[in-house]
């Protein structure tokens, strides 16, 4: 398992990689522009984000950079490793980076997997214990969707709304491809779940789970600020919904748009391209149209939330990643050296 951070460590390598960032935006740009129908009503789309209430960015701001302090205090919880506040916010800010030319967040893994590792948690440890703090977020963002459901009456409105609107679009197609599409999948899953199931990786995963319940108060402490991070960008994305006029949002919509962030993010991660870039902005678009909200609005909210709390962290991370290398006087010492050279954007080792 020792070999796993040098595997990984070129995918925090941004300098080569500028090309792919600028592909990213060509093919987000390229999907919406399939989501709307035309390219008119892209290029109106962004006309109209002229008249945006601009003084809500001050709030998306706030949000996006709570997103990541939330973010590493879930990883400190789900580690049981008291590393410093500051330079953990800054390590996660990196992951952000790192996982915009990544898929499936292999990107923030690898970040968070040397940054352990180097604050000397052994490599194998911190693997499982990035893979747990992962298990433990999806538990944490079903328990947050159940709780809205639950609770509010227009949450659970919206969910339902969103279940039947996806029901129709499946039944919609014809026999045979809606079947492939149910059998394709499942099948996929039986022929991989059983060899899952073998893995030592599962094995190691399942020991990591099991060591995190042991900890009552880490546990606690994960699944409150993993579900608070998930939390805070849906608000975000309610927040810039109010900053764009024609959306119809108003804050007693609040808990209808969070649960449409809820299930429109969870259906752009589902898909396989780096960072979901393309397919999150098509699919929290169709979800809030599918509250109501009419399409170019929506796009518009979506460019929005996209833009301050997905891209401009980018710039922050990368400024971050350079910060902690450079740093060289740490209270804990060499490993604290260690950890800034580990997190340097431009290495390649």
């Amino acid at each position: 398992m020792g070999s796993v951070l040098p595997a990984v460590a070129p995918t925090v390598s941004f300098r080569s990689r500028r090309p792919v960032v600028v592909a990213l935006l060509v093919l987000a740009l390229v999907l919406v522009v399939a989501c709307t129908g035309t390219a008119g009503k892209v290029w109106a789309c962004f006309a109209a984000l002229a008249d945006v209430h601009w003084a809500y960015l001050v709030v998306l701001a706030v949000l996006s950079v709570l997103h990541y302090v939330l973010a590493a205090i879930t990883l400190r919880a789900a580690a049981g490793a008291r590393t410093p506040l500051g330079e953990t916010v800054l390590v996660q800010f990196t992951a952000a980076a790192a996982n915009r030319v990544t898929p499936g967040g292999l990107g923030a893994a690898a970040v968070n997997v040397r940054y352990l590792s180097l604050h000397g948690i052994p490599a194998a440890r911190a693997v499982t214990l990035v893979a747990v703090m992962q298990v433990a977020g999806a538990v944490a963002d079903a328990l947050v969707l159940l709780a809205i459901a639950a609770l509010s009456a227009g949450g659970g409105a919206a969910l339902g709304t969103l279940a039947s609107r996806a029901a129709q679009a499946v039944g919609s197609l014809p026999v045979v491809p809606a079947v492939l599409l149910a059998l394709v999948p499942a099948g996929i899953a039986v022929l991989y779940g059983r060899r899952a199931m073998r893995s030592p990786a599962l094995r190691h995963a399942a020991a990591g789970c099991v060591d995190l319940v042991r900890r009552p108060r880490d546990l606690c402490l994960t699944l409150t600020a993993s579900g608070a991070t998930t939390l805070v960008m849906a608000v975000a994305l309610a927040v810039s919904a109010l900053a764009v006029p024609g959306t119809g949002v108003t804050p007693a919509d609040f808990w209808v748009v969070v649960v449409a962030y809820l299930v429109g993010a969870a259906a752009g991660a589902a898909l396989p391209s780096p960072g979901g870039v393309g397919g999150t902005e098509a699919a929290l678009t169709a979800a809030l149209a599918a509250i109501g909200v009419p399409a170019a609005p929506a796009l518009q909210a979506v460019l929005l939330f996209r833009a301050i709390t997905y891209w401009a962290p980018v710039p922050v991370g990368l400024a971050a990643a350079r910060t902690l290398a450079k740093n060289r006087e740490h209270p804990v010492g060499e490993p604290a050296r260690r950890t800034m050279e580990g997190c340097e954007p431009t290495g390649t080792a």
